[in-house]
């Protein structure tokens, strides 16, 4: 799925401009990653729910060379689906 398929249904389904659609789907994420920066997670009703993590610093492995790299603590974020989404797929 890509913004501009979600551009496309949004067009189809309001008989809008792409433009317009364009930048609904562009205001739509902006929106979301605002939402997980300030309270750190997100639920969309019947589809599931993002949530911000912190991970630890760690090794890990190139798998190129094989050598160790070590990996800085950070943040990420996990999905959750809803029970609804599961069960339609």
């Amino acid at each position: 799925m890509s913004k501009a398929f979600l551009a496309a249904v949004l067009q189809d389904s309001m008989n809008c401009t792409g433009v317009v659609a364009q930048r609904a789907v562009n205001d739509m994420i902006d929106a979301i990653i605002e939402e997980l920066r300030e309270e750190g997670g997100f639920t969309l009703p019947s589809f599931g729910t993002f949530t911000v993590c912190e991970t630890k610093a760690r090794q890990a492995i190139n798998p190129r060379t094989g050598e160790a790299v070590d990996v800085s603590a950070g943040r990420t974020v996990r999905f959750k689906a809803s029970p609804g989404l599961k069960q339609a797929v």
